[in-house]
């Protein structure tokens, strides 16, 4: 019997037109190095008494499907994410495309995502997927890497590729050099690294069903959160977090005037830090955030991702 290698291992997903419902076609191919979302059933020991000191047989408990997709902050692909995380964006170009993701979007799609060894050969499609955070690190070397958390309504086992012609995208991956992080539309200078993290709040509809599924996964109240360290070379930050000023932060890669990944944290405001001195060395400060709704734009949070793709599949 032949063994499963995740070097041999593809990722195909589609947008769902009906929740739970993968569809026959309209899949794309996409890049990962990491791929966490499976379904478990736990074991539940088994009360009965009377039978003496051996235990009775354990009993099936309720199955959930959720877990982690590590995926590239590609300038191409990233986009399929990021409209499965906000929804469907705003997309304006003709040769070089603007794609505006906006935050708290009333209706986020779900996602139909194979899962495909073909070594073993195992194929396993996670239907009703749909995203509940995505988490982008920023640092000054490394790969650029986000990390999606896709809470699924079921698994099924599969016998063929769901799409033998699905959408490619050539790589074009972000380096890390090419970061940036703003503050109030300047550059915000000595920041060691920083973290970007947003939330749709999904709710898991846990109604009881023959088939042991959830009814569906909600959005709910959206946050956006993160981090910044610093090297401290003068007081303007960590007088902002004492007074609880509100600013503007932004977040991303900017590979030249057509190809760049930006989120701006609308309203975002600083946790007061601690100051430690750890020894000769420069001291850091890690600043924690959290974003808000602005009041005048009436959004918390905008992702303006430039590339040369016109659109990420069709709308459900």
């Amino acid at each position: 019997m032949a063994l499963g290698f995740g070097a041999n291992a593809r990722l195909l997903a589609a947008f769902e037109a009906t929740y739970g419902s993968p569809p026959t076609d309209n899949y794309h191919r996409l890049g990962f190095s990491r791929y966490g979302l499976s379904a478990r059933q736990q074991l539940i020991d088994n009360d009965l008494l009377g039978e003496g000191r051996d235990p009775a047989p354990a009993v099936l408990g309720a199955l959930t499907c959720d877990g982690e997709v590590s995926v590239p902050c590609d300038a191409r692909q990233i986009g399929f994410w990021l409209k499965a995380l906000l929804g469907e964006p705003a997309t304006t170009g003709t040769t070089n495309f603007t794609h505006t993701f906006q935050s708290a979007a009333s209706v986020i799609p779900s996602l139909a995502c194979q899962a495909i060894n073909p070594d073993v050969p195992l194929r396993r499609t996670h239907f009703g997927a749909r995203a509940d955070s995505f988490t982008l690190p920023l640092r000054r070397d490394g790969l650029t890497t986000a990390t999606m958390s896709l809470i699924a309504q079921g698994e099924s086992a599969d016998n063929a590729d769901r799409d033998l012609s699905p959408t490619t995208y050539a790589p074009l991956r972000f380096g890390s050099f090419q970061g940036t992080v703003r503050r109030d539309g300047s550059a915000l200078g000595r920041v060691v690294s920083a973290e970007i993290v947003y939330r749709n709040g999904l709710d898991r509809i846990e109604t009881i069903r023959s088939d042991g599924l959830i009814d569906s996964v909600e959005p709910t109240v959206a946050a956006c959160t993160g981090n910044v360290v610093v090297r401290v070379d003068g007081t303007t930050l960590i007088d902002a977090a004492i007074a609880g000023t509100p600013m503007e932060l932004e977040f991303g890669y900017v590979r030249d005037a057509n190809t760049s990944l930006i989120f701006t944290v609308h309203e975002a405001v600083l946790s007061r830090p601690s100051v430690p001195i750890e020894g000769p060395a420069g001291i850091q400060v890690t600043f924690e955030f959290r974003g808000a709704k602005d009041p005048t734009l009436g959004r918390m949070l905008p992702a303006i991702l430039k590339n040369d793709i016109a659109a990420y599949g069709a709308t459900p």
